[in-house]
């Protein structure tokens, strides 16, 4: 079981409630990702689950140079700052690149590592050196073993508040493949795991100049997660994903996150009972 950390005033590993790491790909505007977030914290907060909000001010590792890449880093933290006073959640989004650590840290409860970027020493080592809680995404490319260095070089600052997230592993070209003992032998690393059910469900490159996916495959994939013990579930969600700017085709519609939501914590619950 994984060691516990703490965020803001949610406690995430050690068998504590299931987090909800939920929101947009990336931020499209500030009108619709604090509607969006006001939604997930709505729900968050009806069905008494622990939530911290997620959206991307930069989506740096884009598969074309003509994506849509969001905001940027200024104005981007000005929304997330919007959504974090507004809505009293924690915030969550990612940093490419170490200079960009020390504005970010001005607003984010967690700073997340892309999994593309997971090996990138001076990145992991400049988010954990900020104290915050980091997220490090598990690289497509790698072995769950393969993140005990990984993990080394961000608690070598004496930060502890680290996740570790599965995403899927590259299985031959344009699709990924969810090994589900990844998540015990990470905890097993002594921290908190996070099951990214909507980037496992991506199809890298597939469209061509952008990325496929399947969400039907979505509710599935978290399921197992649960049933697995993971520590928390992340979601891509989307009030309309076929028109999203960023995965659409592997985000959560918003109106199933609900249902699903439920299921999962139904699950929690039962395997809580039998253990």
């Amino acid at each position: 079981m994984a060691d516990a950390i703490t965020i803001e005033n949610i406690r995430m590993g050690d068998g504590s409630p299931l987090v909800l790491i939920a929101g947009p790909c990336v931020i499209e505007s500030e009108e619709s990702t604090l509607a969006l977030g006001r939604d997930l914290a709505a729900l968050a907060r009806e069905l008494v689950m622990p939530f911290i909000f997620k959206a991307s001010f930069d989506k740096a590792n884009r598969t074309s140079l003509h994506s849509f890449r969001g905001p940027g880093l200024k104005e981007g933290l000005k929304v997330l700052s919007r959504v974090k006073q507004e809505l009293a959640v924690p915030v969550l989004s990612d940093v490419h690149t170490p200079d960009q650590v020390e504005r970010a840290t001005d607003v984010l409860d967690v700073l997340q590592i892309p999994a593309f970027l997971c090996r990138q020493t001076d990145l992991v080592v400049a988010a954990a050196s900020s104290g915050r809680a980091v997220n490090i995404k598990k690289g497509q490319f790698l072995a769950p073993w393969d993140m005990r260095p990984v993990l080394e070089k961000a608690t070598s600052t004496g930060n502890r508040r680290i996740l570790l997230t599965e995403r899927g592993t590259s299985f031959g070209y344009n699709n990924l493949v969810v090994d589900f003992r990844s998540l015990r032998i990470m905890q097993d690393l002594g921290c908190p795991v996070v099951f990214d059910a909507t980037h496992s469900v991506q199809l890298p490159g597939q469209a061509g100049g952008c990325s496929g996916g399947d969400r039907s495959f979505i509710p599935l994939l978290a399921r197992a997660a649960v049933v697995n013990g993971v520590d928390a579930v992340f979601f891509e969600v989307h009030q309309d994903p076929d028109t999203a700017l960023c995965d659409g085709p592997n985000s959560l519609p918003l109106r199933d996150l609900r249902s699903l939501l439920l299921q999962l914590k139904a699950i929690r619950n039962a395997m809580t009972d039998i253990q």
